[in-house]
């Protein structure tokens, strides 16, 4: 509830500025805007501002126990500590009001502390801090012409001049109230402006932190920060700014500050885990997403969640590293009729021989290009087999061909399927192919999407074994090597997620399709 001479000195303070947002920030009162609109819309209506309506508090004692209690007090000693006890009611500050409304020249009358205080208005308290900040002697002098309290002046004099800044004024200027007045409004106005510059110089390092720390632009919006990252900064501009100050820039309460800061604090639980992690990476040739890594540590009875591998390896970096180059192309034109696409993109078999994809691929490294020609098995993309060599010729698919024939079951005759190259319209593979009783398919013209399982294969093991390594110093024969054992690797070991996290060979002989 504001006094009278507040709602004056705030409808007065407006007609000088003008505006209600600054005559607030000026005075700090009151709280919202509306309520000073009230204010000013009642002094242009009634050309003053109205006296708040205060309500007379109903008595919760009727007339004759008031009646008693008065006369009790006057024929037992006139005691008002002694009625109030005897009788259970009412309190010594009520029964000495009743008493002053029946005896108004009673000399005996307790007088309460506080029941005879003076109310002091604004304007009052603005003019006694001036004399206590302006005083050239002790505030005792000061407290015995006034009658007023060495406490109050001092809480006066903290309320409305901030700091306890001095002001400097001259003898003249004592007597003139107003004048002392304008002066502790512009000293209060400059430390206004004193906690601007420091809220924007706390902003400004802020960003700064955030930029240099958590790598965000420098126009990054603080609040929109996760929790973790405001603990971060706040941690360290701790030294040169209060915390308060500090969780109401990033909006963040103070239980959540001290979660996250504890939690940085505390000991890493997955620390083992991370070593495990990097190991079961590393071992796969930095080829293992987190997928596979859960599966892995699944087997090593570790039970731990996807998305908690996701966040370690992102933390740790283990990442696999991609790169999409151009493909080997070996279409020479059309040799000989195509056969037609028997496969149609459907890649899918119900059981091993039903379905083989070919192609050819090229690994160019600084030692010369070397090419690999696989058949892949779709019912578990198995590498039935493959023939590695350093010319992409008719030798290289035939004696391919011929290996793969030789692991068929009696009775087998898959589909092979590959793309319109010229190793596959020559005749030695077309008599091979023939003689075998296996049933040819091609892809359309350019259009590799028709043989996109084997493109997969391919992609894989690019990504996993060639891209991202250095083969500066490595022969074409040992690149060799490297590639037939990730093959072989890829075979036996590589486990995948679509077969349950097995490798094809464990897939085959949990079926008991192979001993």
């Amino acid at each position: 509830m504001y006094t009278l001479e507040q709602k004056q000195l705030a409808v007065e303070t407006y007609r000088k500025i003008g505006s209600l947002r600054k005559t607030i920030r000026n005075l700090g009162y009151p709280g919202a805007r509306v309520t000073l609109q009230q204010w000013i819309d009642e002094y242009n209506v009634f050309g003053y501002v109205l006296e708040p309506k205060r309500k007379t508090p109903k008595s919760r004692y009727s007339e004759e126990e008031i009646k008693r209690a008065v006369e009790y007090w006057a024929s037992n000693g006139m005691n008002i500590t002694k009625t109030c006890n005897d009788l259970g009611y009412p309190c010594r500050y009520v029964l000495s009001k009743w008493l002053d409304e029946y005896y108004p020249d009673r000399t005996n009358k307790s007088i309460l502390k506080g029941s005879s205080l003076k109310k002091y208005s604004y304007n009052d308290k603005v003019i006694a801090s001036i004399k206590l900040t302006c005083r050239e002697g002790p505030a005792e002098e000061l407290v015995q012409e006034t009658q007023i309290s060495r406490t109050s002046l001092y809480k006066w004099k903290r309320q409305l001049i901030p700091h306890g800044e001095c002001l400097k004024m001259s003898k003249e200027a004592d007597n003139n109230v107003e004048l002392n007045a304008e002066i502790a409004e512009l000293k209060r106005q400059a430390i206004l402006l004193q906690k601007e510059v420091h809220k924007l110089q706390l902003e400004k390092d802020a960003l700064e932190k955030a930029a240099e720390l958590i790598k965000k632009a420098k126009g990054i919006n603080l609040q929109k920060l996760s929790n973790y990252e405001k603990a971060i900064i706040i941690d360290a501009l701790r030294n040169k700014y209060c915390l308060k100050e500090l969780l109401s820039l990033f909006e963040i309460s103070k239980s959540s500050y001290f979660y996250q800061h504890n939690a940085m604090n505390n000991p890493d639980k997955y620390k083992d885990l991370r070593q495990e992690i990097s190991n079961i990476f590393t071992e796969s040739g930095d080829t293992y997403g987190y997928r596979r890594v859960h599966a892995i540590l699944k087997r090593k009875s570790i039970t731990l969640s996807e998305k908690v591998i996701r966040r370690i390896m992102k933390e740790e970096k283990l990442v696999i590293k991609k790169v999409r180059i151009r493909k080997y192309c070996s279409y020479m034109g059309e040799i000989s009729d195509a056969a037609p696409n028997l496969i149609n993109r459907n890649f899918k078999a119900t059981s091993p021989n039903q379905k083989w994809l070919t192609d050819i691929t090229e690994f160019h490294i600084p030692a010369g290009k070397v090419y690999l020609s696989p058949i892949i098995d779709c019912f578990d993309g198995l590498p039935v087999a493959w023939t590695i060599g350093t010319s992409p010729n008719a030798e290289l698919v035939n004696t391919m061909l011929d290996t793969a024939i030789k692991t068929l079951p009696t009775g087998a005759h898959p589909i092979i399927h590959s793309d319109r190259g010229c190793h596959y319209r020559w005749p030695g593979w077309i008599d091979r192919m023939e003689n075998a009783g296996l049933t040819r398919s091609m892809s359309k013209k350019g259009c590799s999407p028709d043989n996109a399982a084997c493109e997969a294969f391919f992609g894989r093991l690019k990504n996993e074994m060639f891209y991202n390594h250095s083969w500066a110093n490595v022969s074409l024969d040992e690149f060799i090597n490297i590639l037939d054992n990730y093959i072989r690797w890829y075979s036996t070991s590589r486990i995948k997620m679509s077969l349950g996290a097995m490798s094809p060979i464990e897939y085959r002989r949990s079926l008991g399709l192979i001993a």
